[in-house]
């Protein structure tokens, strides 16, 4: 496959909207990226145009973001790039910029966030062992290389 994989870090332009595509909940938002430059000849930064990105989650990814993401919030995409082009109502041609997404998170380094894992499809918590006494993870590390 030749796909063009990408990393975007933004910040929501909207709040995450969901639809259902057949028995698939998909999510969408806007991510917004303003790539920001050193301008050495006048000595200062300086932010460049900001380029807008339209990102579609599925399953249970979709649902994640809708319950995760609010508008405003600075993120991490990492995805498919497509291209789409269409002619506006004054028959220009236009090229929007979609992600789909694969994985979505919260920038860590504007922020802090808490982690919920998702339940398991069985019922049981995430995480929780067999044994009825709780598993050290070094422990687990210890015992595997004896």
């Amino acid at each position: 496959m030749n796909e063009a994989m990408v990393t975007l870090a933004g910040w929501l332009g909207n709040d995450v909207t969901t639809r259902q595509a057949g028995d698939a909940p998909v999510a969408t938002f806007r991510l917004a990226c303003t790539p920001r430059r050193y301008n050495r000849k006048d000595d200062q930064w300086v932010d460049a145009d900001t380029q807008w990105y339209t990102v579609t989650a599925w399953r249970g990814l979709a649902e994640n973001c809708a319950a995760s993401l609010s508008s405003g919030d600075p993120v991490v995409v990492v995805g498919r790039l497509n291209a789409t082009k269409w002619t506006n109502t004054s028959g220009m041609e236009i090229t929007s910029w979609e992600v789909e997404a694969l994985a979505v998170g919260h920038d860590l380094s504007k922020g802090r966030s808490q982690f919920v894992r998702n339940p398991r499809p069985d019922g049981s918590p995430a995480g929780v062992t067999d044994s009825a006494e709780p598993v050290d993870p070094g422990e687990r590390q210890r015992s595997a290389a004896a």
